[in-house]
């Protein structure tokens, strides 16, 4: 190395961003993650033998994926060579490729291919790898935001071991802050920074578990500090506000957030908990969720989940279906606000997924065709055929109604509809046991 990449190479360390500076160097000195390499687990296993096979590291950002791969890079005997999918394309893995193939065949020493957003190498690029991890001309470390079992072709994934790993806790990320402002070689100490309680818990609450965003902030927010008359530099919950902005979700449409989101909405709405229904809500709006999409939603929850138990749940989504649609954001949020309210404090029955049932039944072909007393006698010579022959009209009968079979022969009453004990569809069960003359029984 020339005096000149020395040079440059201390200058970029120096220059470096906080976040990149105090990145570990050893799996010990890294938070969070205990389930993927703490000891005697796996990953750590293999490395401390240098035994490491192909993976993934699957996760959000900031939870320490580059990390493990430079702890990698320090620790094993391989060749270690990064790629970023963003700016690399089939060229350069072909290079790289071509070169592991030399050094393996000339040394015997193997290469490890770090590839860092491994989503956003396309299918035909991905293929480009396959046959390199296959002969372990390579061994393969991925990292990606993304799902690998959506966003990784299926045979790259399954010669990989997938490790997903965690946002960090806020206790582990106050552990990660207060670290880089002690130290005085590679983070903040030299500057002497103090930082109030309130604007830690500020930026550990913004940055969401991603230790980049934080020690982000906090390089930000301590350097534009001016020191006092003895030379520290408090940081305080302006100034923290000031240093992190509106956190940015994690929040791909066509992703693991978007659908986790979305489910634990519904389920929200479900469980009756209309804290976490407006929760819920608020990350999707905030994330820019098409509010179409969240109405959509609301209109078939209250029909699944609400169901005849209230049926107005559905009149009502529908109308904030169709009034968010006219409004939009962002005043829409309180039309949808108020609907997904509704829906979480309606009482529940699913018994509409009686359908379903009943489709099987249909679909299977099990049960008859329609008894001859409801068929169509409107059209001439229908009478002479025997059809509507022994129909009793329910209008002609004081209470409106009349027992009489309705279900075609093979078909059991009970077998697709099964009301909840909740609400108006209970009210409306009772009055048609009584009718029956089942004498207030529930039906099952």
């Amino acid at each position: 190395m020339s005096i000149f990449d020395r040079n440059r190479e201390e200058i970029q360390r120096r220059d470096a961003p906080l976040a990149d500076r105090m990145r570990p160097t050893a799996l010990d000195a890294l938070v969070g993650q205990d389930h993927v390499v703490g000891e005697g687990r796996l990953l750590r296993r293999a490395l401390e033998a240098d035994r490491l096979s192909s993976m993934i590291l699957y996760g959000p950002p900031g939870a320490g994926k580059t990390t493990i791969a430079e702890i990698i890079a320090r620790s094993t005997e391989a060749r270690f060579e990064k790629l970023n999918a963003v700016m690399s394309g089939v060229a350069d893995l072909r290079r790289v490729i071509a070169e592991a193939d030399r050094e393996l065949g000339m040394s015997g020493r193997k290469t490890i291919l770090f590839v860092d957003e491994v989503h956003r190498f396309n299918k035909s690029q991905q293929d480009a790898l396959l046959p390199a991890v296959e002969k372990g001309t390579v061994i393969f470390v991925g990292a990606t935001t993304e799902n690998p079992y959506f966003e990784v072709t299926p045979p790259l994934v399954s010669r990989s071991r997938v490790f997903e790993m965690r946002a960090l806790g806020e206790e582990d990320l106050k552990a990660v802050i207060r670290r880089a402002l002690c130290d005085a070689e590679r983070g903040l100490g030299e500057y002497r920074p103090r930082i109030a309680d309130d604007a830690l818990d500020h930026i550990v609450r913004v940055a969401s578990g991603d230790a980049r965003s934080a020690l982000n902030a906090v390089e930000l927010a301590v350097l534009t500090t001016e020191p006092d008359e003895e030379g520290i530099r408090h940081v305080t919950l302006e100034i923290a506000a000031e240093s992190i902005q509106r956190r940015a979700l994690q929040y791909d449409r066509d992703g693991d957030a978007h659908y986790d989101t979305i489910s634990a909405f519904i389920k929200s709405m479900r469980g009756s908990d209309p804290d976490a229904t407006l929760y819920w809500l608020a990350r999707m709006i905030y994330a820019g969720e098409d509010p179409s999409f969240i109405s959509r939603r609301l209109v078939i929850h209250a029909a699944e989940d609400v169901g005849l138990a209230d049926p107005n749940a559905l009149v009502v989504a529908e109308a904030a279906a169709r009034a968010v649609d006219r409004v939009g954001l962002p005043e829409g949020r309180i039309i949808l606000a108020e609907a997904a309210l509704y829906i979480a404090l309606a009482p529940k029955s699913n018994s509409a997924l009686g359908i379903d049932a009943a489709l099987r039944e249909v679909e299977a072909g099990r049960a008859g065709g329609v008894p001859a007393h409801l068929r169509d006698a409107s059209y001439r010579s229908a009478g002479k055929l025997g059809r509507g022959a022994g129909y009793r009209y329910p209008h002609d009968d004081p209470e409106g109604w009349v027992e009489q079979q309705y279900l075609p022969e093979g078909a059991a009453r009970g077998a697709y509809f099964r009301p909840g004990p909740r609400g108006f569809e209970d009210e409306r069960m009772r009055w048609l046991r009584d009718l029956r003359g089942e004498n207030g029984e529930k039906t099952e």
